[in-house]
């Protein structure tokens, strides 16, 4: 276990994330400092590597997609430390280091340390999530928006979907909802504090589909994802509906009129 105090999370549907989240010393492979990411010289490595495993050259398309990578294994774990184990991980882009696996994916994050318990219960949703949202989320998206033209929306958008996926499996797992009210808040209001946006707000919505019949998760933003050929619409895409022209829709991304059906993020 790379993080023994959070040995009580990785059990069962988080037994994949046991490994990711590494400390100094335990793991051989190389790094990327993850500030390097918002370099012009190191987004360009990265876009490179990635798209030896795609069709297309969309920079567009391919940041986002990966970026759905990044956020998915980053998120999880640290979220749900913070949240389950009131644990706190420090994941300042400037601090941890990426470690790459065949293809550019990212496999495993290199932390700094261990991290430590919360000393002070958080006032509220956006103190508690600091270092993942301000110190590591924001900076990144900024730093690839400097050099690519896309929305900011977008990526902030793959990041919260993944957000909301684990809250409300956490949910759905018997997690006290109180336990679970800062993660719940984060991704329900509109305004910060400050006054600002929030960009982690209402990343999905949830569409009925008629009586007998799930509601469909359904993304607010596209990932965009379909603008490198050969990619379909994701099965929660917000264009599900009326694909723009030219994208590839498959028979299984299509609302399902069963209500075991499920989407992915």
């Amino acid at each position: 276990m790379a993080i023994p105090a959070l040995a009580p999370l990785f059990a069962g549907d988080f037994e994949r994330y046991r490994n990711v989240l590494v400390l100094p010393g335990q793991d051989r492979r190389a790094g990327i400092p993850a500030i390097d990411l918002v370099s012009a010289e190191g987004l360009a490595r990265l876009l490179s590597e990635y798209q030896k495993s795609h069709s297309g050259d969309d920079q567009r398309a391919l940041i986002s997609l990966w970026s759905k990578h990044y956020f998915a294994k980053l998120i999880v774990p640290v979220a749900a430390a913070n949240l389950v184990v009131g644990h706190e991980l420090p994941v300042a882009l400037d601090q941890i280091e990426v470690i790459m696996g065949e293809g550019g994916f990212p496999e495993a994050f290199r932390l700094p340390h261990g991290g430590q318990p919360f000393q002070v219960s958080p006032g509220n949703p956006f103190e508690r999530f600091r270092e993942l949202v301000d110190n590591n989320l924001s900076p990144l998206i900024d730093g690839w928006c400097d050099h690519i033209k896309i929305s900011r929306r977008v990526l902030w958008s793959n990041a919260a979907t993944y957000f909301e996926r684990l809250i409300h499996t956490l949910e759905t797992s018997g997690v006290p909802h109180q336990t679970l009210a800062d993660g719940r808040q984060l991704i329900e209001l509109d305004k910060r504090p400050n006054g600002h946006s929030n960009p982690m707000a209402s990343p999905v919505r949830y569409i009925e589909r008629g009586e007998g019949c799930e509601p469909q998760r359904q993304r607010r933003h596209c990932c965009i994802r379909y603008r490198l050929p050969g990619l379909a619409l994701c099965g929660n895409c917000p264009h599900i509906d009326r694909p723009p022209k030219g994208a590839l829709v498959l028979s299984s991304s299509l609302p399902s009129l069963r209500t075991s059906e499920s989407t992915s993020s």
